[in-house]
This record gives structure tokens, sequence and C-alpha cells, in this order.
């Protein structure tokens, strides 16, 4: 909710200020704010919005519009974090105070969105502002890559259920497949070869999909193995022939199994 309303003061910038003549410096105007000036505070905010925007750019490398951009609201919130939070006795300025919690917001937006990441290269964090206060590249490092795993995570995850899914078409279960699988690597290996043959043949594929079986007739015509082989081997094959065909990679990779290019 305060995002929204801090967006609420966009474009409604007043000409004059509350007091100027006693409220010189910002850090004077945050105690006031501090000790329940909520005109005061909603007026600060609005007058700073080009220094936030400003900030947000810097840490972004590039145009942050604020009437636009999640990442303006989260900074524009982190603002108004720092007025609460600012304490004359730590011997700070408050800008710079709040451009610390400006950039740590941000940073955790970094790790909860993907769009943000894919904009941004390391390189670009690593940047320094006029008053020498420079972003921890490391810290930065091990947010995006803290993010990444989580992705990768929920990635795998949804790999999982929809494979378990279009699995259950043909009466298997994704935690039988451990117990389907091979014991030896060149079963396993000469088992891949005979899935990858079926996700080959177009025709193959789309009988088994839509009989919702291994067509074993068929591919007896086509692999140097026996019935019992396959019929042995059939939840197995039809397994590693859905992640073939399918858009698998994580359960490609741990499969050790590589797209031909």
């Amino acid at each position: 909710m305060l995002l929204v309303l801090f967006k609420r003061f966009l474009g409604k910038r007043q000409s004059h200020h509350t007091e100027p003549e006693k409220l010189q410096t910002p850090e004077e105007i945050v105690i006031r704010i501090q000790e329940g000036d909520l005109r005061l505070r909603n007026q600060f905010i609005t007058d700073y919005q080009p220094y936030v925007a400003k900030v947000t750019s810097r840490f972004c490398k590039r145009y942050v519009d604020p009437a636009r951009d999640d990442e303006f609201s989260i900074a524009l919130g982190a603002f108004n974090e720092a007025i609460n939070q600012f304490s004359p006795q730590a011997g700070r300025s408050f800008l710079g105070f709040s451009e610390q919690v400006i950039r740590r917001r941000l940073i955790d937006y970094v790790r909860k969105e993907q769009r943000f990441a894919g904009q941004i290269p390391y390189s670009t964090f690593e940047v320094e502002d006029e008053e020498e206060h420079t972003v921890n590249p490391v810290e930065i490092h091990q947010a995006i890559e803290q993010f990444e795993k989580q992705k990768g995570m929920e990635e795998r995850r949804s790999e999982i259920v929809d494979l378990s899914r279009s699995l259950s078409d043909f009466g298997i279960k994704f935690d039988e497949l451990v117990e389907a699988s091979p014991k030896h690597d060149d079963s396993r290996q000469a088992l891949f070869g005979i899935a990858k043959k079926l996700s080959d043949d177009g025709d193959l594929m789309r009988l088994m999909l839509q009989k919702r079986m291994l067509p074993i007739k068929e591919l007896l015509d086509q692999v140097n193995v026996s019935r019992k082989t396959l019929e042995r081997n059939r939840k197995f094959i039809i397994a590693v022939a859905l992640i073939f065909n399918g858009p698998y990679p994580y359960l490609k990779d741990y499969l050790h199994i590589r797209d031909e290019a």
C-alpha cells in the first residue's frame, strides 16, 4: 500500500517548501518528521523524488522512469524507510544513509525479479557515487547467485511436476523411475539410445502419446533388442523419450543427456 501511496505523490511537487527559513538541512527536516509532522514527510518525499530517481538510475545503470518503473517505487519506499531509521547521533548525512537503504532494497529486488537480473550485468553494479559510497560487488554477486540458485530450484521443480503429469497418462509415477533405472551404465546408455530413436521418430512419438503406451511392435523393427527387454524397461524408455521430446533442460542435465546440434 505504501508504494501505491508514494506513486500518488508523482507530479504533485509544490513550488514552496515548508518553513524553508527554519529547516535548512535534510537532517533537520527528518528530525521534525520523526517528531510526527506527517505533512512535512509528504512534502519532503515529494521534493526529493528527483534525488531518489537519480540514485536509482545510477544503481541500475540506465534511466529509470518514475512514472512506470517498479525500481523507482522500491527506491521511494526505501527513502521513506530511511526517514524512519535515520539517527543523527550516527554522525552521517541523511542522504548518504538513505542511498545505502535504497541500494539494499534494490538488491533485495534483484533477488526476486528475473527481468531485473537480465537487464543488469554484474559489472554495472560496481559504481561509486559523488560521496564515494561504493556498493560491495561481493554482496551483489552473492545476491544474484542466490537469486539464480532459487530460480534454478523452481525451474527444476516445475520440470518434475510437468514430467510427472505426463507420466501419469501412462500409469507411471515419477518416483518409480529410480527403481526402473538400469543399474549398469552400458545398459542405461543402450536404453537412452532406444529412447532417442523413439523421440526422433515423429510417427512413433505420436503413436506413443496417442495410445499412452510404448509402441513395442514398431520399435522392434528399429532396434536390436528383444521384446522382453523393451517390456522390462518400458517405464524407463517412456520417461527418457518424454524428456528427450520435451522442454526439460535440467532433467536432461541430471541424466547426462545432451541435445545434438
